[in-house]
């Protein structure tokens, strides 16, 4: 019987994992490498300028809403306070173990499903092992930075040029007088860039490709969250089966949907001026559902426009002391070099064996549902689902997970099972150009898959809260009420911090 379980992670799904696994009465230990909690919002990976591409109440817990003093979009320390916050209201402090890598995962060899856990101090390096009932893997598709292995690096490095990724970037007075060259067109490398720009003694983004972004508000009055954090935002990308209205919008209703989408293209193309700066992406605006959905950076597009950022298409070709030739030819100075290049998807702590289980030869996750692989017992992943509402993903994985280890759930054949993982991988192989991210992204679709995992235990939201969420963004708080029906379901108390409304 599963009773004590270990948690590697304290960052969304962590934190949300080990509060619902608690309320059910297990017993949980979260290791975190880090000094705090936080995942990316941890104050040893917050570059400057981050904030969230959410409104705060999109992006909050359904059970712990966000401070009304928040501004729209918090600030990357307001999202890593309001997380102490929740930590500290669900009486989880005292299970979560700060600054203890997790090196090594084994299963016990009887079958069981039990779990040796080896982790490491990262003060003084001791170690220590234990033993669980279960396993929840936790530590998220952002936690191993990827930086490319430029040529010629290590004579810039010697000659006391930096190169760091936008996780590592902590501190803007690293470019303070000095020549800043990011690298990439994502989010992270966007707020970089604008958040140095009064420091660092010349700014230039150099990236391979060039993307739709979308502006908080379009037409600087429609917030974006009306449009793209609904059913109806959803509905407007086909996803694997459709259902309902989406049929329409996907047959008949093909042209209005189009036209609805050239509509928006064309508003954001107008509103940043992407023609004039050169900065007007190839594919249509629907490409955003390959890969990612990166919101424009406050004055970016504006600070492009007048030159004081330089934009370079390409990438680096190599490195030398003080400058930095591009795949163009060009060179140009560069001291600081920060990388927005994404992500490794690893889980170096487990072995080989189960890794062969867990991922195929080209590295992607096989996971049921996004969280659970065949044939290894006792594990399980949480947040291996890039989203919009990774926080909401988050929680009702945690319930899908609650129901399952509390006997909730009778998991369909493992044929059945694989066949699902298959399809699924096949898919975002094809609608991504493989820009899956190993299998973990499932942006746009972040409602979609909250619904398949809610029906699969048997517990949907309202219906009128689901025709609602059609027409108005989703509220984190509309998900509130899932936990406290499972736990009466399973004749569990409700605890008095089991629903945090403020």
């Amino acid at each position: 019987m599963v009773h004590d379980i270990a948690i590697i992670g304290a960052g969304l799904a962590g934190l949300s994992t080990a509060k619902t696994l608690r309320q059910f009465g297990f017993e949980v230990t979260v290791f975190e490498k880090e000094a705090d909690i936080g995942g990316v919002w941890s104050a040893s990976r917050r570059y400057p300028g981050l904030t969230t591409q959410n409104p705060r109440e999109t992006y909050a817990f359904s059970d712990w809403p966000m401070p009304a003093d928040y501004p729209e979009w918090p600030t990357g320390a307001q999202v890593q306070a309001y997380l102490e916050t929740y930590v500290d209201h669900f009486g989880l402090r005292s299970s979560i173990r700060l600054g203890r890598e997790v090196t090594a995962a084994r299963p016990v060899g009887d079958g069981s499903g039990q779990w040796t856990i080896e982790s490491r101090s990262v003060a003084d390096g001791s170690v220590e092992t234990r033993t669980f009932d279960y396993l929840i893997v936790c530590n998220g598709i952002f936690s191993i930075p990827a930086i490319p292995p430029y040529p010629g690096s290590d004579a810039f490095r010697e000659a006391g040029g930096q190169i760091l990724h936008t996780s590592q970037f902590t501190d803007p007075e690293i470019a303070r007088g000095r020549n800043l060259l990011v690298v990439g067109y994502g989010k992270s490398s966007c707020d970089v860039a604008r958040a140095c720009l009064e420091v660092a003694a010349s700014t230039r983004v150099v990236a391979r490709s060039i993307i739709w972004k979308i502006p908080k508000k379009l037409a600087n009055k429609l917030n974006f969250k009306h449009l793209f954090l609904n059913r109806l935002g959803e509905g407007l990308f086909r996803y694997i089966e459709v259902r309902g209205f989406e049929r329409f919008l996907h047959g008949p209703g093909k042209p209005i949907r189009n036209a609805m989408m050239n509509s928006v293209q064309g508003v954001i193309a107008r509103q940043l001026r992407l023609k004039e700066i050169g900065l007007e992406p190839d594919g249509k605006l629907e490409t955003i559902a390959r890969s990612t959905v990166s919101l424009v950076t406050d004055g970016f597009y504006e600070a492009i426009g007048d030159g004081r950022i330089g934009f370079h298409r390409g990438e680096i070709a190599e490195l030398s002391p003080g400058q930095a030739r591009l795949s163009d030819g060009r060179t140009v100075p560069a001291d600081v070099i920060i990388c927005g290049t994404g992500w490794h998807q690893r889980c170096d702590f487990l072995d080989r064996e189960v890794l062969s289980k867990v991922t195929d030869d080209r590295g992607n996750f096989r996971l049921y549902r996004s969280m659970l692989p065949l044939g290894v017992p006792g594990l399980a992943f949480n947040g291996y689902n890039s989203s919009f509402f990774s926080q909401l993903n988050a929680e009702v994985s945690a319930l899908w997970i609650a129901n399952m280890l509390v006997g909730g759930l009778v998991l369909p054949p493992e044929a059945e099972q694989r066949r699902y993982i298959d399809s699924r991988l096949a898919w975002m192989e094809q609608r991504t150009n493989g820009k899956h991210s190993k299998g973990t992204n499932i942006i746009p679709f972040s409602v979609h898959h909250m619904d398949e995992l809610l029906a699969e235990i048997d517990l949907r939201l309202p219906l009128l809260t689901r025709i609602r969420q059609w027409f108005v963004s989703i509220d984190a708080a509309e998900y509130a009420g899932l936990l406290p029906r499972l736990l009466k379901r399973h004749g569990r108390p409700l605890s008095t911090t089991s629903t945090g409304r403020k």
